[in-house]
């Protein structure tokens, strides 16, 4: 037996196989879980946070809402990551008035970067209305703004990763933060304990759906020794 815990969206579904230790893969002793390294631990909850980005951009944002870079002006970088936050909130304060007085809530994920030659810049994927580009040019005073719509390729998976950046996983980077609005859905996975002795090797998609060869990660768990297997199907014809 093997389990399966699976995460589903309107166009995209992530799947993830592995055995555990209580059971085993086929022709391998169950094994005692040992304690993960501190390294093994950061990959670990980097990819979590990259999953959990993910979901939110699937179950919260469609194609035509708005990636935006904010950058700033020379004489206008904060001093800091806190004083970084503050303009932030100052800034998002007034765009989330706008958006209510048009009678919509706005959603957001953001991660605000500094690089190793002090330039900060905020990345923000936020959900689109008629009045965006406006509402973003009257509230950004502290330098150049560039918008571009959320692209359907890959159903943001390579977005999730760029959004989650840290200085570990990008050296150009001297410090980060990551934060999402409050009160964006997330997926809840669905978990199965399949009878079969393992999963089957090739992946075979149902019928409307493709795999994301990018997408595919299998190997065996360095914790517990048992083999693992995780891919992503999107729809062929978005909904």
């Amino acid at each position: 037996m093997y389990t399966r815990k699976t995460w589903k969206s309107k166009n995209a579904i992530e799947i993830a196989e592995y055995h555990d230790c209580r059971y085993g893969a086929p022709g391998r002793s169950r094994m005692e879980k040992r304690k993960a390294t501190p390294e093994e631990m950061e990959k670990q909850n980097q990819r979590n946070r990259e999953r959990k980005a993910r979901h939110k951009l699937w179950a919260n944002f469609k194609e035509d809402d708005y990636f935006s870079t904010w950058t700033f002006k020379k004489e206008s970088r904060p001093q800091d990551m806190g004083e970084a936050k503050q303009i932030f909130s100052k800034v998002i304060g007034i765009i989330r008035r706008e958006y209510k007085k048009r009678g919509h809530k706005l959603c957001w994920i953001r991660n605000i970067e500094v690089g190793t030659k002090n330039a900060w810049h905020i990345h923000i994927v936020l959900n689109r209305i008629p009045d965006t580009d406006l509402i973003l040019k009257k509230a950004w005073t502290y330098g150049g703004i560039h918008n571009e719509l959320l692209y359907t390729s890959g159903e943001f998976t390579k977005l999730a990763v760029y959004l989650c950046k840290t200085p570990k996983t990008d050296r150009r980077l001297k410090e980060n933060s990551y934060s999402t609005s409050r009160g964006l859905a997330g997926i809840e996975p669905k978990r199965r304990v399949m009878k079969g002795k393992t999963w089957k090797k090739e992946i075979r998609p149902p019928k409307g759906w493709y795999i994301d060869k990018e997408s595919v990660r299998q190997g065996e768990n360095k914790l517990t020794g048992q083999p693992y297997r995780t891919y992503i199907l999107f729809r062929i014809q978005r909904e």
